[in-house]
């Protein structure tokens, strides 16, 4: 419940309700129990999304991040205040570790949206130094989205991903406003790509191939052999005396169907197994007027709220399940379309001020995020890491 206090005005109140409600006394792993759950979808071939929402200043950062300047604190105290990031980053790897039987790799690419263009902050420039490089966001063929000449760097532990992470958000651009003095004034957008495949389905694989090896080989060699019957015209047909054409050797055939031997089974490969866990800091939404800024930092703030408008857009299309989701009207929508659309599972986190100052930016998160809830889909099947046969 909001209470909205004017001067002059009655006071009245306005209901939200959403799957949980914290509180500011509550911890950064109390948070974490409500996302733990939704990792496990990864595993299962879903693309799984965590956003924040909110104005500059409500604690976005600080729920996907954590706390920037705990370097003296112990270790125990740095991982109580960890946010979803490296959180969600270490119960991937743990997962991972539960599954023995299956070959996974995991990479981290970090993008940040700014001025509704794509940056990736992995790229290096022509002398190996670290320089934020643009990108494209295209469809491909099979409607997914994709970042062009995007730069991935295998990890092999949450820690490692969090040193490549914590390396860049340097780069990350930021500028002071009334409301905050370190505003970040773009979308940062973490994403850990999943990658796995069955020991058991590649030697299978290899097995096949080996067989389907000496099955030629046996094949060419019984071509040739004195017991082959389309070799020794006599043994296959008696009464006629004609001899073996050219047209009907193994190298002539014109079709695999003249072979003597019938063909092996075509090779079974192990199907791709892809998925993305993207975590998103979205920047702040907050009125012109209340940021204080001019000049350059002013358009910086149009770009924010209108890819932030796209959002809200796109999530109400999928709402009232329209044939047309405006992806595209955003480099941010379009980046995230994966993770927004189709069987992806989305988890969005707003963050509001409690104070009466905000109010105007509060009661736009909360309806943000009421429309965000109205998003159903379809009652996602399990996916499995099957074998196909081709």
């Amino acid at each position: 419940m909001v209470n909205c206090l004017k001067t002059g005005m009655p006071v009245h109140s306005k209901m939200f309700e959403f799957e949980r409600v914290y509180g500011p006394e509550d911890s950064q792993d109390t948070v974490f129990k409500e996302v733990k759950p939704l990792l496990t979808s990864l595993l299962d071939g879903y693309n799984v999304c965590i956003m924040a929402y909110g104005q500059t200043g409500s604690g976005k950062t600080h729920t996907m991040l954590g706390s920037q300047q705990l370097e003296e604190s112990s270790r125990m105290q740095q991982e109580a205040q960890q946010g979803i990031i490296p959180k969600a980053a270490a119960e991937l790897f743990r997962l991972i570790s539960e599954k023995p039987a299956e070959n996974h790799t995991v990479e981290v690419s970090v993008i940040e949206v700014y001025n509704n263009e794509v940056f990736d902050l992995l790229a290096k420039d022509g002398q190996g130094n670290g320089a934020s490089q643009r990108r494209d966001v295209i469809t491909t063929s099979s409607g997914s989205s994709q970042v062009t000449c995007l730069t991935h760097e295998p990890v092999c532990s949450a820690a490692e991903a969090m040193q490549i992470i914590s390396r860049v958000l340097k780069r990350r651009v930021h500028c002071p406003t009334l409301i905050h003095t370190d505003s970040s004034r773009s979308h940062l957008v973490v994403t850990l790509t999943i990658s796995s495949k069955s020991p058991n389905a590649l030697a299978l694989a290899r097995r096949l191939q080996s067989a389907k090896k000496d099955l030629q080989r046996s094949a060419h060699r019984e071509w040739w052999s004195p017991r082959c019957r389309r070799a020794s015209p006599a043994a296959g047909h008696p009464s006629d005396g004609r001899s073996l054409s050219a047209a009907s050797s193994p190298c002539a055939s014109p079709s695999p169907s003249h072979s003597p031997c019938p063909s092996p089974r075509r090779s079974i490969s192990p199907a791709p197994f892809r998925t993305k866990l993207q975590l998103v800091d979205l920047a702040g939404s907050e009125c012109v007027g209340m940021s204080g800024v001019s000049g350059a930092a002013l358009w910086e703030v149009s770009c924010i709220n209108r890819s932030l408008s796209s959002l809200s857009d796109v999530l109400g299309a999928l709402a009232e399940h329209r044939p047309h989701v405006p992806y595209r009207n955003s480099k941010l929508t379009h980046l995230l379309q994966d993770a927004i659309g189709g069987d992806a599972k989305l988890l969005v986190m707003l963050c509001v001020s409690p104070t009466q100052r905000f109010i105007t930016e509060s009661l736009q998160s909360l309806g943000f995020g009421t429309r965000a809830r109205q998003v159903q889909k379809e009652q996602p099947r399990r996916k499995s890491n099957t074998l196909k046969v081709k």
